[in-house]
This record gives structure tokens, sequence and C-alpha cells, in this order.
């Protein structure tokens, strides 16, 4: 065995679970780390407190006056729990958190020093931007761009640092990161959603979109990790031959948890309680040491905080614990990946959620009001959903045994199907009393008892109901929520502003009353969004057919797939709403292209260095002791050595045939990388990765695999699948 895997293994098996000290009860500390409205009232004053409330139920502008009082409040607050710095926390477009620390500590005259952090400060800072990913929208040498607070996600402090949320624009204003454009479009769908939940209740006033996200996970000693080159750099293995054992007797998922993850999924939820992440569920996923946590749902902005900031918390975490998290959509083959499940709903103000059925029929023709008109917005923009959960990661997960396929379509159960085809019935104009009773009592009536049993889900589905929300299935475990979330908001908000617009039409030109005009536009979303319905086995030929028939896109790829991110259709959706201007589309675009096109260049040169550097030599030194051991059957058998030494000339042959293969195979890549690297335009650099690079990768990784079988185990220089997997 190779020292370093042999040094990695040693590591792991001496490991010890870390305790873990528990609070008796986690209500006890939940929040302590956060700014919350509690705290609030203890450290700010009435009309600071009054401010920021203002701010975040009304969206209302904080005076320059009150926002030192709040920075005065939430320092000593900050203070008082051990702080010593202070950070605009943002999250730009490399999909990942950023933060520049600076103390409280300030010189004042005569020597002296003291703790000081203004309102200047908490509203905005003006952070380097000169490395930040930016597709265009400025130049590298103009280096400006601001930070500014976003008072609706509270301040909280992690370490000795307080973290204050931010969104991230360039100096002219244009949005450098993930939360502006999520904001934009939460006020989108808030103004839109509230428009139209008045025709069935005129109190409410806001409508807020809602998030609950499922985090999937593998959790690998990080020894092992550190012994893997890829695993390291890519966040994937890149080769290695499969477990004889991997996930084929399902005895893993739900199973008992082991003592050493347990310490770290409790040591993880404690952190998450101090900082107000209301963690929930904890359990083992399918594959062997691929796990799964969520919260309870939030505010779609504060929950898309959560988890930015859980994942950054959960790589600490494990590390105390000698643990590595991959995040990775794909991290081994043969066994499956990481998702990021989005559970998304709206609801009131009043406490209602416009996306589970009620008691009566007007409260569920409210239901369907909200429920058709999401379908009509999928249907509508399917592409734009698949390009928002586009990623070179996601690329391997998408269609495998664990995740949707590319094509986007939406499951509502047989029960919905069938209400949905009784409403589709509806005669045009006005209903007779007789036609309004019967559908308002025998269709619209009997909802809530129908969806008593129709909330299994369809693991094939990428936008499945469930009963009270939808479920974005295809999210990609590395994701930043923002992006599908903004996407979801956006198309939703603008099919209700479009829907409104038909039943106010009816209303007032056909002087229809207000339940028959919503009904008449309700049956032609039905039979318009008929497409989008697919409740069937999702992986099969068939479905692809059957999809392409329908005039479904099947993006297969993330290059592909990233097309409709510049498409007239987003670009008018994404202005008329003020979510994001042309620039900011085409600066995004730019900037997922190049990321794919530089994903898949490092993993290449991982590949190359790893099949060359380590693999190639180590079957070499292999193939160079069955020789000597031939040579020695010769030495002593003579002719007759052929048939006694046949079996290991069999392997020398086989093992040169592999090298050969290896070789081969990563200088055509090579070549295949040198061309991709000279196309300037990005989005036809990532095309050739795509095409041109990335198909190397699987004959390569052939060839590695069968020489792992082939050679010594003794001599094998990469920790095995076998050791990844099953090690805790």
């Amino acid at each position: 065995m190779s020292t370093l895997r042999f040094q990695a293994l040693k590591e792991t098996l001496v490991r010890r679970p870390v305790s873990v000290n528990e609070p008796a009860r986690r209500s006890e500390i939940f929040g302590q780390n956060v700014f919350n409205e509690n705290a609030m009232r203890q450290y700010l004053t009435k009309e600071s407190f009054k401010a920021v409330q203002e701010a975040v139920l009304k969206g209302t502008k904080i005076e320059r006056s009150i926002a030192d009082q709040i920075s005065t409040g939430m320092k000593e607050w900050a203070i008082s729990k051990g702080a010593t710095h202070y950070t605009h926390w943002f999250q730009p477009l490399t999909g990942a958190t950023a933060e520049k620390h600076d103390a409280f500590f300030e010189t004042v005259e005569g020597g002296q020093a003291m703790e000081k952090f203004g309102g200047g400060q908490l509203v905005q800072q003006e952070p380097d931007a000169s490395s930040f990913p930016n597709g265009g929208i400025r130049n590298t040498f103009e280096a400006r761009g601001y930070t500014a607070w976003d008072p609706t996600s509270p301040a909280f402090i992690y370490g000795t640092t307080l973290c204050i949320p931010t969104v991230f624009v360039s100096y002219t204003g244009e949005a450098l990161d993930n939360k502006t454009p999520l904001l934009r479009s939460l006020q989108s769908v808030d103004q839109a959603a509230t428009d139209v939940a008045k025709y069935f209740d005129k109190s409410v006033s806001k409508v807020i979109a809602t998030l609950g996200w499922e985090q999937e996970y593998f959790l690998i000693d990080k020894a092992l990790v550190d012994a893997r080159p890829d695993l390291k750099l890519a966040g994937r293995t890149l080769l290695g031959h499969s477990s004889a054992k991997g996930q084929q007797l399902d005895d893993h998922y739900f199973g008992s948890i082991p003592t050493r993850v347990l310490n770290f999924m409790r040591d993880l939820e404690n952190e998450c309680m101090l900082l107000g992440v209301p963690v929930k569920t904890r359990h083992n996923e399918v594959a062997p040491n691929q796990f799964e946590l969520a919260p309870i749902f939030e505010e779609a902005n504060l929950a898309v905080d959560h988890n930015s900031l859980l994942m950054d918390v959960m790589d600490k975490v494990a590390d105390r614990h000698n643990f590595k998290v991959l995040f990775h959509e794909k991290p081994f083959a043969g066994i499956n990946g990481s998702g990021k499940h989005n559970n998304w709903s709206m609801a009131t103000d009043t406490g209602v959620n416009l996306l589970s059925p009620g008691s009566t029929p007007m409260k569920n023709l409210q239901f369907l009001t909200f429920f058709i008109n999401t379908l009509k917005a999928v249907n509508d923009y399917e592409e734009l959903i698949r390009a928002a959960i586009a990623s070179a990661s996601n690329d391997h997960r998408l269609g495998a045994n664990e995740a949707p396929p590319a094509i986007i379509s939406v499951f509502i159960g047989s029960q919905l199907t069938q209400v949905l085809d009784e409403l589709e019935k509806v005669t045009d104009g006005k209903l007779s009393p007789q036609e309004k009773t019967e559908l308002k009592l025998n269709v619209v009536g009997k909802i809530p008892e129908i969806l008593l049993d129709n909330t299994d889900r369809n693991r094939t589905s990428p936008f499945a109901f469930t009963g009270n929300k939808f479920e974005l299935r295809a999210v990609g475990s590395t994701a930043n929520c923002a992006n599908p979330m903004t996407v979801l908001n956006a198309i939703v908000a603008k099919q209700l502003i479009e829907f409104k617009a038909e039943v106010d039409a009816l209303i007032a030109n056909k002087k229809m009353k207000k339940d028959d005009a919503i009904f008449n536009v309700l049956r032609e979303y039905i039979k318009d969004s008929k497409r989008i319905r697919f409740e069937g086995d999702g992986y099969g030929q068939a479905w692809e057919d059957e999809a392409a028939k329908r005039g479904l896109s099947n993006n297969k790829t993330t290059p592909q797939a990233l097309k409709a991110k510049v498409s007239p259709q987003a670009i008018e959706l994404y202005e008329q709403l003020g979510i994001m201007s042309k620039v900011e589309i085409e600066a995004r675009h730019e900037i997922e292209v190049e990321e794919y096109a530089k994903r898949i260049q490092i993993e290449g040169r991982i590949l190359g260095d790893i099949a060359r550097n380590h693999v190639i030599p180590t079957a070499i030194r292999y193939q160079n002791i069955l020789i000597e051991n031939v040579q020695g059957l010769k030495d002593i058998y003579g002719e007759g050595f052929k048939k006694i030494a046949a079996e290991q000339m069999s392997l020398i042959e086989q093992i040169s045939g592999h090298i050969e293969h290896i070789n081969k195979g990563i200088t055509q890549m090579i070549d295949a990388r040198k061309k991709a690297n000279t196309l300037a335009d990005m989005e036809a650099c990532a095309f050739a990765y795509c095409n041109e690079v990335k198909p190397f990768f699987d004959d390569i990784r052939y060839h590695c695999d069968k020489l792992e079988l082939l050679v010594d185990d003794e001599l094998w220089p990469l920790v095995k699948y076998r050791e990844l997997l099953f090690t805790r």
C-alpha cells in the first residue's frame, strides 16, 4: 500500500468521536447570536426599532440619522457577545459568500482608543470588486464596488465577527451578486400575488414567498480526502473503480446514524441554533456516507441566506471533527449524487398559504388560482428554469437514478389531474347557477378531501406539487438557492400580472361576475399548460420522445441550457419586472459559461496529472514486478515457462494496453484544451470544453479504473471507493 494511502487510512482508524455539549433545550439558545427582534427591542431606541420594522415589512428607507442609532445599538449588542470585528457579508457571483473584516477598534486624539461603528459603516462599504466575477460590467482596473445593508435579513455573530447581510453592486449600480435580483423578484411576486389575493380577501396587504430547502451532502474523513488530489481540488473523484458493495442493499437510507457522524450533526445543529437557522431534520441518505438536513420553512430571502451560511458553517464544524463535507452533485460514480430540493410556496400576511387548499369552495378557488397560474408560468418558462439549475457539476446528476431529467415537467398527482380535467370542461361565458353550484360543491369543494392522500411524490419529476407547496427537485447541492428562486418568483409574478389583467378585462368588458371571470381564465390556462404536466417515469426514452412531441426542451448540458438566460423572452421578463437589466443578464451568462469552461479545464488538468503521475508509474512498477517474475520462471523452467507464466504474460499485455490508451487519451485531451483556450468567445469556449474536451474523461477513467483492478492493492496510490465510502 502506498505510504500516503496507508497514512490516511491509519489516521482515520484512530479517530475518536469529538464530544459535544448540548443544551437541555435548543429553543433556549435559538437565535442567541442574531440581532433579531428581541435583541433590537433591548438595544435600539423605539424610533430606530420602528424604522427597521418598517424597512422590513414595507421596504421604507432608513434615514442616515436613524442608521447611526441602529449602528450604535448593534455595536453594543455585538460587543456584549464578544465580537471584535464587523463585516459586510455578501454573495458575489462566485456562488460562495464573501467577507472583509474590520475591527471596531479606532484611535482618537491623545493616543486613546475606542470601539466605533457608525451608521455609514452599517449601511454601506466599499470592498475591492476587481477580482469578483463581473461579466464585463466593469473593467479590472475599476475596482470600486459597494455593499449595502439588507435589513430584511438580520445581522448575526459568527466567531468574534458581526456579520451584516448585504447586497453587492458595481459603481454604476449593476448587481454583482445573487441577493439583489432575488430581492427584486420577491418584491415583484409580492405585489403581483397581493393584487390577485385581494380577489378573495381584501385585507391581504402582503404576500411572502417561502422556501424550505433540503441539503444533501457526503461526509468523508479529512485524511482520506487529503490523499485524493481530485477530491481535494475538484470536489469529486475523477477516477476510481466502484466498490463491490455500494448502495445496492438500500441499507444506509434512514439507517442508524454512525456515532462520529451524529456528533458532527449535533455540533452543527448547536451552531445553527445560535445563528437562528431552524434546522429540524437529519438522516442518512441513500448512498454510503451521504446525509441530509432540512430546516423549517422561512421567508425566501432569509432562507437563501441561511443556506449559504449553513454551507460555510458545515465546513468549519466538519474540520473540528476531522471530516470533509462534499457538496458536489456527483462526487462518486455509480452511486447517488446530492441535490438541494427547493420547496416553494406563497403566504399572505393574514397567515394563509396560497398553495394550500381550504375548507370552503371560495378558499379552494383561491388555491386553484395560484396553483394553475404557477403551472402556466412553469410551462411558459421551462427553459429558463432548466437554465437556473445548470452547472458543470449538476450535469453529472440530472437524469441519473437519484435526480430528475433535464426535461422540465410538473407532477401534480392523479386526483388534481382529475380536478383540472373537470375545470377544463367549464363552458364559455357566464356559468348557470346549476353549473356554478355543481362546480363549486362537487369539484372545487372536495379538494381538501382528495388531497389527503395526494402527497406522494414522483422522484423523477423536476417540479412536483406535494400537498401545499411545489418542490423544485432539480437544484444541485452546491447551488445558491437565490438563482432558481429568482426565476420562480419572476415567472410567477409575470403570470399573475397577466392573469389579473385578463380577469379584470372580462369583468369590465363582458360584465362577468368575478368568479365566472376567474373560472374562464383558469380554464384556458389549464389547456395552455397541459403539455408541462407529466405523471410517469421521467427516466425512460419514451418520455424523451413524448416531451419532444410536446415541444418541451431537453437541454442536457450546461452551455446549451444557459442560452435560455439571454433569450429575448428572458430579457423581456426581467426588464419588464425591473429585476435585471439586459447588461446584468448578459453579464451573468458570460460569468456562468466562463465558470463552466474553467471547471472542465481544471478537472482535465487534475485527471491528466493523476493518470500520468500516479496511475501510470504505479502500473509500470507492478508490470516490472511481473516481468521479473516471468524472467525468474524462465530461468528455472527454460522454454517451459510460457505455459506456467501465461497469466503473468497476459497481465503484462493488459497493463501495457491500458497505459497506451491513457497516454493517448491524455495527449488528445490536452490538444483539445489548447484549441478551446484559443477561443475568445466564452460561450464558444464552453461548448468546446463540453463537446471536445470532456468526452475524453470517461475513456481515460475507464482504463485507469481497469488498472486499479489489475495492480497489486499494496501498490495502488489512491484511496479506493470502499475506503472512502465505508470508513467512518
